[in-house]
């Protein structure tokens, strides 16, 4: 996750390890955090790899007693970031929170992959509902059928949990539709101009 949140900032122009450090803190708070223990080992490894470098150009910032140094994404970097953009197979458990990190930088990958990306995730959304609603029917059957032996205001209350998760994942599908209908109309736009 952060691998992309740096990539993705680095795309648009050289930052330097404090501002990439605040600005992710900003995007994944506010109570989780990424430390100086992280981020800079984190941005060192990026450099090894040959996914960012130094850049020649904005390093004449201090914080303190610190210089900084800038970092911009290579040519390597550009393409890991693509590849990072375009994963929706990875971290499936957590690709909910991945998508929300993709989101801000879906202009920077093609038209169709944008819709596929797009498609997948409402797919995704789907699913969750779908899951979310058998297992309260399954819930409601075998405690009826006396599979559990479940309270009723325990039941009551793990459905009312179980309705919320699929609120929520109801909410994000139709942020997604909204997205899609978006890029569908910019899409269309562009062909009129054309």
């Amino acid at each position: 996750m952060y691998e992309l949140i740096i990539l993705s900032l680095l795309m648009y122009a050289p930052l330097h390890g404090y501002l990439i450090a605040k600005i992710t803190n900003d995007m994944i708070g506010p109570w989780a955090k990424v430390s100086n223990g992280t981020m800079y080992p984190l941005l060192a490894r990026l450099e090894k790899e040959g996914l960012i470098q130094v850049s020649s150009e904005g390093n004449e910032h201090q914080h303190g007693d610190r210089q900084l140094r800038s970092f911009m994404i290579t040519d390597s970097g550009q393409k890991r970031f693509h590849n990072l953009m375009m994963d929706t197979t990875s971290n499936p458990g957590e690709y909910q929170r991945f998508f929300r990190f993709k989101v801000p930088h879906l202009a920077l990958i093609k038209p169709t992959e944008r819709l596929h990306l797009l498609d997948h995730y409402i797919n995704y959304c789907q699913t969750h509902i779908l899951y979310t609603k058998n297992e309260a029917e399954d819930m409601v059957q075998e405690t009826s059928a006396q599979k559990y032996d479940m309270a009723p205001i325990r039941l009551e209350a793990t459905l009312d949990v179980i309705g919320h998760m699929a609120n929520q994942w109801q909410a994000e599908l139709e942020w997604t539709k909204q997205l899609r209908e978006k890029e569908i109309a910019r899409g269309i736009t562009a062909e009129k101009s054309v």
